[in-house]
């Protein structure tokens, strides 16, 4: 027993001792990779030679792989859902020549025949059956062919003409740590994490292309019209490479320690002065990186310029991919940014898809002072004279926008996955905001304590695969402060800070220098025309600013030349986040003043009639299930309380005569809305319930709009209207008539139909002219309008439901393509009936239609529609009340500035 005791004390001792030494390992993989490009068809076909080495615990029974060139083969991966997310349907639209995909595998394993299963949910992830099991500390082989077909370069690889980015290409398997595999699909807005190992690669291709690539070039040979070229790098996680037959190279060394490295540049002709000093931005960045954070490792390191602009940047081991760039300063900075990745990705191989922060959010933070570095060595240079604009710019753009979503509460903590952060909040937290956390570190710790740290990281994790833990654990080890509370800001939204108290400081038309002081006030000169008030002038005194503040007014007095009196409108509104979520609460209280009529009266004397509206509103902002949703549901309470100048005829009874007066009339429009709206890139929709009550009556519609995208470009509005007319009093022909105005519509809404005054009218109550062709989408939203009529088609006080459809045209349809200013074109229909249209003893038609042409200007907020077909009752209409130019007379149009919103010309907007 004794004995039996002691055995079991000596091997738990012995296995405890195993498990202390084994507390950290990592995989093996060192790749041989032969590849050959075929330039005209745009593929690769390829030859890969593996050996894999299990370091871990654990026995394998299979090895996940990427095969990331997949991603591009149908719009049914999880890279194609992203980007539609993200706002584009480049891809999901795409040809299938500009699709991409790898196959033709056959995987033997230590030379035996392997099989293998694609991942349950992602095309671009495969499963390798190992043959027999593969335990810890044994290796094997793994061989397979693999052919790719290149995509068009949307996302970091493929080709753009002839030019090739060859990234992510090859069969790669997937980490697998102490957290288990981490199989994951290729995504645009998220990057990777990869094995280390070593990279043998031989790559053939025309011998007229250059090529630059991860690692050094060892060998060359030519053949005829092909060269082969041998590249090797250690201790790197990926290999990329890019060939063009119109690089120019720039080649230059630096001595660092006890090395030379050879830097290189690869740009095109044009523009080519950009690229003057690149290699002196490369030098910068390497001398700086490795005094701060540890000796530059490789022999190599090169930066290459993308044929595409808009990309930013996209690094990899030794080398860099880099848009084209504007100026010399924003190529130094993209240089600085990748060639760092380097370090923070390149040799501190964290996995980047769960934690951005810890890759990108570090290397920020160096860019950060790398910008000071270069401000101090140039210090003595002359400064250049700044604009009237530059005065008033921030110096920190990223900052307003941060702190506008700390304001709105759409912000997210930095801890969060790549994927499931918003787009905007991916750029803003998981790079600028964590690069503040740095800059909070440093502050707390003393600079020079915190380049000692992480010194001591990047000692301790180079080649490895470190994890916030590992990076938080050491910091805690080296420093003698409690940084608990530091830490637990990761996992926090808002600012790090209490808000301090801001003064309030006027401002002429805009100001967003040192908006952590100072709540701006600003005065803006504006000008207004309508047809009664003619021209207006004034200003607005806002604090519409970024970054948003939960309370926001604006006030715009005017002067009307027209009636020579002042007129004007104004907001105010307050907005109360009651949850953790994005929930939001905004209470308002809105008016207006405008002259709305001009009458003769019996003396020929002109007399203005206006209105005045005051409007209290209360709207609740539903929180979203997922911060990436683009689906936006609220419920709104409104109530107006209108008061204007009526027109009454009487007769005085003692002499006979005639008598106009205008008394004024006061209305009170209560207004109860649910509204469902997903912006998304991708058939985006609007669903809304609208009730109405007001004296003698109540109106519900509901009204849904959906947008048909078209594979090349445009696509078809669809809007379904669905409305019910009900009298809260016994229906009379008095309060027919007195309720007219509320009544449901078919044909064009006019001025007066606009009972709320929400739309703007450039002559809301005209009767004859250009400007009494103006109306609005409203209900059943036909383009036809009937005002001569005492009782209009369409008009119904029961119920109404209508289609309205407007359609792009193909450009070779469109005659207004040839100009040099893009002018939107569509064909409109509108289809509709109503409760009278349906009775038995109707002689008229039952479905009403119109249909056109419709011409629209800033992202159709002005709209003219001319219609060409139309049913016989607007037919009949026309022929009776339209005696000369009826073509010109039957042309409506809108100007619809209520539906001005930022998202509308900015789609990414954060607000």
């Amino acid at each position: 027993m004794k004995h039996y005791f002691l055995f079991i004390t000596l091997t738990s001792l012995s296995i405890f001792t195993f498990s202390q030494k084994q507390s950290y390992w990592q995989q093996s993989v060192n790749y041989d990779i032969k590849v050959t490009l075929h330039d005209s068809l745009k593929t690769l076909d390829g030859e890969l030679t593996l050996n894999y080495t299990n370091n871990s615990p654990d026995t394998l029974f299979y090895i996940w792989f990427h095969i990331w060139t997949n991603a591009y083969q149908n719009e049914k991966t999880a890279f194609s859902e992203q980007m539609l997310e993200n706002g584009s349907t480049d891809f999901y639209f795409s040809t299938t020549e500009k699709k991409g995909y790898i196959n033709q595998f056959n995987f033997r394993v230590n030379n035996i025949e392997a099989t293998t299963e694609y991942h349950p949910v992602h095309q671009d992830i495969i499963k390798l059956i190992l043959p027999s099991p593969l335990y810890p500390n044994a290796s094997v082989i793994i061989n397979t062919p693999f052919h790719v077909k290149l995509p068009y370069n949307f996302s970091r690889g493929g080709f753009v003409n002839n030019s090739f980015q060859i990234t992510q290409w090859y069969p790669k398997p997937a980490v697998f740590d102490k957290y288990g595999w981490h199989e994951m699909p290729y995504l645009n807005q998220g990057e990777f994490y990869s094995e280390f190992g070593s990279y043998h690669v031989e790559i053939n291709l025309p011998k007229v292309y250059k090529v630059a690539s991860t690692g050094q070039l060892t060998n060359i040979k030519e053949e005829n019209n092909i060269k082969t070229l041998h590249f090797f790098q250690d201790s790197v996680h990926d290999f990329a490479w890019f060939a063009d037959k119109d690089y120019i190279i720039k080649h230059d060394t630096i001595q660092l320690q006890d090395r030379i490295i050879d830097i290189f540049a690869y740009h095109y002709p044009e523009k080519k002065g950009i690229w003057n000093k690149s290699c002196q931005y490369i030098k910068e960045a390497i001398l700086t990186r490795s005094e701060w954070i540890g000796a530059y490792p490789f022999n190599i390191i090169s930066v290459v310029e993308s044929p595409q602009t808009k990309i930013g940047g996209m690094e990899y081991p030794t080398i860099a991919l880099i848009e084209k760039s504007e100026n010399p300063e924003s190529l130094c900075e993209l240089i600085n940014h990748e060639v760092s990745h380097n370090w923070f990705y390149g040799m501190l191989g964290s996995n980047e898809r769960e934690h951005p922060w810890i890759d990108e959010g570090i290397n920020t933070y160096y860019d950060h002072r790398y910008k000071k570095w270069q401000e101090e060595k140039h210090q003595n240079k002359s400064k250049m004279k700044t604009s009237f604009l530059q005065n008033k710019m921030t110096d920190d753009d990223e900052n307003l926008i941060l702190q506008t979503l700390y304001n709105n509460n759409t912000d997210q903590p930095i801890e969060t996955k790549a994927n499931e952060f918003t787009a905007v909040n991916y750029a803003l937290i998981g790079y600028y905001k964590a690069s503040k956390w740095m800059k909070l570190l440093e502050i707390t710790l003393g600079k020079d304590a915190l380049d000692s740290i992480i010194h001591a990281y990047f000692k301790e994790w180079k080649c490895k695969h470190p994890y916030p833990e590992d990076f938080e654990s050491i910091i805690k080890k080296m420093s003698s402060k409690n940084l608990d509370a530091t830490f637990s800001l990761l996992h926090k939204k808002g600012d790090f800070f209490d808000t301090k108290q801001k003064k309030i400081k006027f401002s002429f038309i805009f100001n967003l220098k040192q908006t952590e002081k100072y709540h701006y006030i600003y005065f803006n000169p504006i000008a207004g025309f309508n047809n009664y008030d003619k021209l207006m002038l004034g200003g607005f005194i806002h604090n519409y600013s970024l970054p948003l503040s939960k309370f926001k007014f604006i006030l715009a007095p005017l002067y009307t030349t027209g009636s020579d009196n002042l007129k004007g409108l104004g907001r105010i509104s307050y907005s109360i986040f009651p949850g953790k979520k994005d929930n939001k609460i905004e209470i308002s209280l809105s008016g207006s003043s405008f002259t709305n009529q001009s009458i003769n009266d019996f003396s020929n004397d002109s007399k203005l009639l206006y209105f005045n509206k005051l409007s209290t509103e209360i709207k609740y902002f539903f929180p979203k299930t997922n911060p990436r949703s683009s689906m936006v549901k609220y419920v709104q309470y409104k109530t107006y309380f209108i008061k204007e100048n009526a027109i009454l005829y009487s007769r005085n009874p003692f002499n006979q005569t005639d008598i106009i007066s205008f008394p004024q009339n006061s209305t009170t429009i209560h207004q109860l809305k649910l509204s469902v709206n997903n912006s998304r890139i991708l058939y985006p929709y609007t669903a809304t319930i609208n009730a109405e009550a007001g004296k003698q009556f109540i109106k519900i519609g509901c009204t849904g709009n959906y947008y048909f995208n078209y594979a090349n470009g445009g696509g078809m509005e669809c809007r379904l209207f669905a409305g019910k007319f009900l009298y809260t009093v016994t229906k009379t022909f008095l309060t027919q008539y007195q309720t007219e105005r509320f009544q449901l519509n078919l044909s064009g809404a006019n001025g007066h139909e606009d009972y709320t005054y929400n739309n703007y009218f450039v002559g809301r109550n005209e009767s004859a002219g250009i400007l009494s062709q103006q109306l609005m989408i409203k209900e059943g939203g036909f383009k036809i309008k009937t005002d001569l009529l005492s009782n209009k088609i369409g008009k119904s006080d029961n119920w109404l439901a209508a289609i309205n459809m407007s359609t792009t045209l193909p450009q070779q349809f469109n005659a207004l393509h040839l100009l040099p200013l893009k002018i939107p074109f569509y064909l409109f229909a509108d289809l509709g009936t109503f409760s009278d249209a349906l009775k038995s003893n109707n002689e008229n038609e039952k479905i009403y239609y119109d249909a056109g042409i419709q011409i629209s200007l800033a992202k159709k907020i002005i709209n003219m529609y001319i219609p060409v077909l139309y049913s016989r009752s607007f037919r009949d209409y026309i022929k009776s009340t339209i005696f000369d130019k009826k073509l010109l007379k039957t042309i409506s149009f809108s100007i619809d500035i209520q539906n001005i919103t930022l998202k509308r010309f900015i789609p990414q907007s954060p607000i």
